[in-house]
């Protein structure tokens, strides 16, 4: 299997070229048959160099040119070459250690443990667009959520169009759309919809005075009722699906599902509970900087007060402080999660690994190393009154336990006795 592998290796020309094209980087061939064109000259071909080897120098231009990239901001297709690279890179190295079949498996339990971060990140971007198209190093970020948000919102008009072009991946839909359609009969020659189910034909049997009393209700029940339960059930789902899938998919299928999957979708849906409330602060935030702030300014004409002046920079101290520090951690989630590691945040951890249990140890499915998990390391932390914050790159473990040193301490303790007092 592993002759097979080196095999496909050769088969893809992998070099220098190669590998800056995935990252949309230029190299020096092409640089200089671009600058030919812009300027009009004509490229000798021969004096082109073949592409080098991939080596030290790749990794060097692949850090420049991604350097340059982020400088006019960062974008979804970064972080999506960023990811796949990892992954590809991942595959390789399992490969070489273990075999193909295992390297695949563990780089798609990696990728959905990713993926679920990925969707978590474009629904925040989406949340924050308006306030990422404001800051400099995200405001590409903002354009992405802007045109998702576009995309999502024709999709949705053109399947309330299309209405019988339900998707698989919408039973609810499919199910209503096949009822409406299999109760509606249409006349050829008329044109005209009919109801062809018990009901409407028991109505229309109906003899008056009897009839028209029936009718209002009828068309109340069919044209108002009907549709509305239709919506609330509609919108029911869409707040309980991501629930119910983790329920069938983590508790009921839990034999059937990797531990690093259970951790980071668990992870995500106990962190999910606090987002909102720095989601909605940032809301407040923006609200009261642009819709109060902001227009108190433009109401003088040539007297600028230097208090709202000083509002309106500390809320943009707040609001950058805020929303970088949520986007990079989820980032930094996300980026454990395509490695297959796990990372320790206080009280989250602990409550994940309660719902899921300890990572068995004895799988190589499992991912990286959890070292909070370990008998020594859970006595100490009922010793310490500060949490550990820190164990290790990957959760391997460290030796220094970075805890608070015997000066700071005392300085704690008189503050504390202080308040006492």
């Amino acid at each position: 299997m592993l002759y097979f592998f080196r095999l496909l290796l050769i088969l893809i020309n992998i070099n220098q070229e190669t590998v800056l094209n995935w990252f949309g980087i230029e190299d020096s061939n092409t640089q200089n048959i671009r600058q030919a064109v812009e300027q009009g000259y004509q490229l000798d071909f021969l004096n082109l160099e073949p592409s080098a080897n991939v080596s030290f120098e790749t990794i060097r231009l692949i850090m420049n040119g991604l350097w340059d990239k982020i400088q006019n901001g960062l974008t979804l297709a970064d972080i999506e070459n960023v990811l796949f690279f990892i992954l590809f890179i991942r595959f390789v190295i399992l490969s070489i250690r273990y075999n193909l079949k295992t390297s695949f498996y563990i780089t798609c339990i990696g990728l959905f443990a990713g993926y679920l971060w990925y969707r978590h990140l474009i629904d925040l971007i989406s949340m924050y667009r308006t306030v990422l198209l404001k800051l400099p190093f995200f405001h590409k970020l903002g354009i992405d959520a802007v045109q998702l948000r576009s995309l999502h919102r024709q999709m949705a008009l053109t399947d309330l169009k299309l209405e019988e072009n339900a998707h698989w991946y919408n039973p609810g839909q499919v199910l209503y759309y096949a009822f409406t359609k299999g109760i509606t009969d249409v006349d050829l020659d008329s044109g005209l919809r009919y109801y062809i189910d018990p009901i409407s034909m028991f109505v229309s049997n109906v003899q008056e005075p009897t009839k028209s009393q029936i009718f209002p209700l009828y068309y109340k029940i069919y044209n108002k009722i009907i549709p509305k339960i239709y919506d609330i059930c509609s919108k029911f789902w869409n707040q309980l699906s991501g629930v119910a899938a983790y329920a069938v998919i983590t508790r009921i299928g839990k034999r059937y599902c990797p531990y690093l999957v259970r951790w980071h979708w668990t992870f995500l849906l106990i962190i999910s509970m606090i987002e909102q409330i720095f989601i909605y602060f940032i809301y407040r935030v923006y609200y009261f900087q642009s819709f109060v702030l902001i227009p108190q300014i433009k109401s003088y004409d040539s007297y600028v007060d230097p208090n709202l002046i000083l509002q309106i920079n500390g809320l943009n101290a707040i609001i950058i402080c805020v929303v970088v520090t949520h986007i990079g951690f989820v980032l930094f989630g996300l980026f454990h999660a395509i490695w297959g590691q796990y990372f320790y945040l206080p009280f989250f951890v602990e409550n994940t690994e309660l719902h899921i249990g300890p990572r068995p140890k004895n799988s190589i499915y499992s991912g990286g190393n959890t070292a909070w998990q370990d008998r020594e390391e859970k006595e100490k932390g009922l010793n310490r009154r500060l949490p550990k914050l820190w164990y290790g790159w990957f959760g391997n473990g460290n030796q220094s336990n970075w805890e608070i040193n015997l000066d700071l301490k005392k300085i704690i303790k008189k503050i504390i006795k202080k308040f006492k007092k």
